[in-house]
């Protein structure tokens, strides 16, 4: 499912900014400098194995980010991965727009949810026809999927295709139903086959988070979290406060739940929208209220701040300040939070500038994200690691004034992109052994693609995101999804791995392909 913001503010946050860019030539790199570690001699690395994922005969295919989706878990342990891929059917008006389109609804044809397991990708299909579209969002260890699907039903209100919450497994899928209302979404799925996201119920609600917050629309009903397991069939979980609307976006393996919430029903005058805070829910407590950091709107996926949810029921994310100030763009000011039992939140500041946001937690309670250098919101942004109470800025690939994280595993290895802030160009890059890695000096020299940007790691060092073939200029409409293999110890005899190893600045020194049609 893609965020669509559409409510009275537009909240450009940083990783949304960072998500929808474009990527521009080959001469750009070069002249980036194409170094990486500042100039500071690297370790040797391993090589990684790419998988292009391909397409189901569309111009794309992707893996979607966590600011637009909300889940951590595109890729298991064991390298399964899912997303999405564009199909030759043309969209017509009768497709949902939430769900079609590709990471950023921006192409014109039928997507339908992508699996790629041992070597082969796979369609899964949706509830309808070939002509509906459909996409998986998360995969838990043992292979089961969650992501939304549409059905031939017309959804009253907005003249489009409903869609539904629904769970592969075993190459079937199961519609997980809604609240009463026209739509759900499954967003993240634990080891248990717990399953949590969105579901509407039938009251009205002009202030409704899938209606007016998604779509524009006041004519719409309750948006509220649920948690579906196959015993119980989907529980709505309530609200906090007199709040009429909740979303829910992780579940751990333990069976916690987090995601957002309003706390009453009065839009406030900055925002347009009533307070949103963040909630953890537990089996017997309920609902507990996260708060803010002073702020009316707090790690909400709409505004591309949900942040995450590890094992020991932390949550990080976003939250705006005391009275809501804004930049000179009227974007209220964010910075990242850390919440742990019993709280309060606590502020992990920013890297001197006005702005910030949290996207990742390990167990070890280590937080990746973004956050701008001295300057105003969203201008310069840095990656930046949070461990023992102080962030640390990870910089860039040298030549590059910008960069996020977006993922992190139990070894502390970390991934996401570096860019020129402009937007124009990005790419794939991991941190590791204490330096930053271009991840195409990694992956042969006759990879088929330019990697942009990585968006998840698992605990094996397997990365997945998105990045270009030949004669494309931007991931969001020509993309291809990928996976990358580690070609070292723990990944014994893969084929068409490469076992010796690499020096990265050596490599960014080479030849750099036009790629991007240049």
């Amino acid at each position: 499912m893609k965020t669509r913001w559409s409510s009275p503010i537009l909240v450009t946050t940083l990783f949304t900014l960072a998500i929808s860019a474009p990527v521009l030539a080959q001469e750009q790199y070069q002249s980036a400098g194409g170094e990486t570690s500042h100039g500071v001699a690297a370790k040797k690395q391993h090589h990684y194995k790419l998988i292009d994922m391909g397409t189901f005969g569309g111009p794309e295919s992707y893996i979607l980010p966590t600011p637009a989706i909300g889940s951590h878990n595109q890729v298991n342990k064991r390298g399964t991965t899912v997303g999405g891929a564009g199909t030759a059917i043309p969209t017509t008006t009768n497709n949902n727009p939430v769900i079609c389109g590709g990471v950023e609804g921006l192409v014109p044809f039928v997507n339908h949810a992508l699996e790629y397991e041992n070597g082969v990708v796979t369609d899964l299909g949706g509830l309808a026809g070939a002509d509906k579209c459909s996409v998986a969002t998360s995969v838990n260890a043992n292979g089961e999927i969650t992501g939304q699907a549409e059905n031939n039903v017309i959804d009253p209100v907005l003249g489009v295709d409903e869609m539904r919450a629904v769970r592969w497994k075993d190459g079937k899928i199961l519609d997980l139903g809604t609240l009463g209302g026209t739509a759900s979404a499954g967003i993240s799925v634990n080891k248990r086959g717990q399953v949590v996201g969105f579901a509407l119920n039938g009251i009205p609600d002009p202030l409704s988070i899938y209606y007016f917050q998604l779509l524009s629309s006041t004519n719409g009903t309750q948006t509220r979290a649920f948690l579906w397991d196959k015993d119980n069939g989907m529980q709505d979980l309530g609200t906090l406060g007199t709040g009429t609307d909740a979303w829910a976006n992780f579940v751990n393996d333990r069976g916690q739940v987090a995601g957002f919430s309003y706390t009453d029903s009065t839009p406030n005058p900055v925002t347009g929208l009533p307070t949103t805070h963040p909630f953890l829910w537990e089996e017997g407590i309920g609902m507990t209220d996260l708060g803010s950091l002073g702020g009316t709107i707090a790690s909400s996926s709409l505004t591309g701040n949900q942040g995450a949810l590890n094992n020991r029921g932390q949550v990080t994310g976003a939250s705006s300040l005391t009275g809501d100030p804004v930049d000179l763009a009227g974007t209220p000011l964010f910075h990242p939070f850390l919440w742990t039992k019993p709280g309060p939140m606590q502020d992990l500041g920013t890297l001197g500038g006005d702005c910030g946001s949290a996207a990742a937690i390990n167990d070890a309670g280590e937080i990746v994200g973004a956050a701008d250098v001295p300057g105003p919101c969203s201008q310069t942004v840095h990656a930046f690691l949070w461990k023992s109470n102080v962030m640390k800025d990870l910089g860039t690939v040298d030549g590059d004034p910008c960069s996020y994280a977006a993922a992190i595993n139990s070894s502390g290895q970390i991934v996401g992109a570096s860019f020129i802030c402009d937007r124009s160009f990005l790419r794939a890059v991991l941190w590791r052994d204490s330096q930053i890695i271009d991840l195409n000096t990694l992956v042969p020299s006759t990879s088929t693609l330019y990697l942009t940007q990585a968006y998840a790691i698992n605990d094996r060092g397997e990365i997945a995101g998105l990045g270009v073939p030949a004669g494309c200029t931007d991931d969001r409409k020509c993309g291809r999804a990928f996976l990358l293999i580690p070609c070292d110890d723990a990944h014994p005899g893969v084929e068409g791995c490469d076992y010796s190893l690499v020096d990265p600045d050596r490599e960014a020194q080479r030849p750099v392909k036009a790629i991007h049609g240049h």
